[in-house]
């Protein structure tokens, strides 16, 4: 089974294990099932707005095996960030909510509401309470010298009713004001996958998730394996035509993949080039034939969108 090279699952939440209030169908049962197999199941997620224990207990309302110890947040890699760089102690303007305040005392470090309290550090993470005035006083405390670490640079976040405004578009009101860019804690940077490490002591970890330029591209850098799985946001075109440092090493509909063998070669498919464009020839399940037109079209170094089209209108 693809899970059996690995004993931790650094897992991302929004679009791989839910989306939104709901579970994505099968993902309990897959993971429930990783558990009782003795794999180290972690939840990183770049959502800074929630602690860890809420996160934990929405997940196991979802019938999903968490505790909050299984909860990695982009805000504890942001908060131990801040306290590497200004030291354990100093106040922080904090422009996010409670799992970003929670963090940052964890790491020492006194949160703070307004500029005029002069903070060694401004961190920004999503939260739907985030108020003008809340931005302003990150602004005011930025342009006076502050540090600005944002927890992740997600533009959108998957939720059922579609993609809506995530941090990284947030971001972009105090940057714009200030001229000052965030260091960014979150995925695909290095320090979340440090503080996932850091936390479960991984050996063999599999990253999985649902974006390219998050949680896959993060895996490349820490040149750790990954699992895409396409129920939130990459579309097989996405895959089809992404960047070296955007492909996974596996590729799959859901986690169900991990309890199933993993083709080296996909069957029943075979990729062809005709005319400058990729097509597909047999017959098979459709992942399988997907995985075998990604083979050829990475091979290939394809980005241009049309060359695959055969291949998306041959899958349906």
């Amino acid at each position: 089974m693809l899970i059996d090279a690995y004993d931790t699952l650094l897992l991302d939440l929004d679009g791989v294990v839910y989306l939104g209030e709901h579970a994505v169908p099968g993902a309990p049962e897959a993971l429930g099932k990783a558990r009782d197999q003795g794999v180290r199941l972690a939840y990183v997620t770049n959502n800074a707005s929630r602690t860890p224990a809420a996160i934990a207990e929405h997940l196991r309302e979802l019938a999903v095996p968490a505790q909050a110890g299984d909860v990695v947040t982009s805000a504890q890699a942001a908060a131990r960030l801040v306290a590497e760089r200004v030291g354990r102690g100093a106040k922080v303007l904090v422009v996010g909510g409670m799992g970003l305040r929670q963090a940052v005392r964890e790491q020492g470090l006194r949160p703070v509401t307004t500029a005029a309290e002069d903070p060694a550090a401004v961190v920004q993470g999503m939260w739907q309470g985030l108020s003008y005035g809340l931005l302003t006083e990150g602004t005011l405390a930025v342009r006076r010298g502050a540090l600005f670490v944002a927890a992740n640079g997600d533009t959108t976040m998957p939720t059922r009713r579609g993609e809506l405004p995530g941090n990284g578009a947030m971001v972009r009101v105090i940057a714009t004001a200030t001229g000052v860019e965030p260091v960014y804690a979150g995925k695909p940077e290095p320090p979340l996958h440090r503080e996932s490490m850091i936390r479960t002591g991984a050996e063999s970890p599999l990253i999985v998730g649902d974006r390219l330029d998050t949680d896959i591209e993060g895996a490349t850098r820490a040149n750790v394996d990954s699992l895409l799985v396409l129920t939130g946001v990459t579309t097989p075109r996405d895959l089809l035509t992404a960047d070296p440092a955007h492909r996974p090493t596996y590729i799959a509909e859901d986690l169900g993949a991990l309890h199933r063998p993993y083709p080296k070669t996909p069957q029943g498919w075979r990729a062809v080039w005709e005319d400058g464009r990729l097509r597909l020839e047999g017959d098979g399940s459709w992942i399988d034939g997907l995985r075998a037109a990604c083979q050829a079209a990475w091979a290939a170094g394809v980005t241009d969108p049309e060359a695959v089209a055969p291949v998306l209108d041959r899958l349906g």
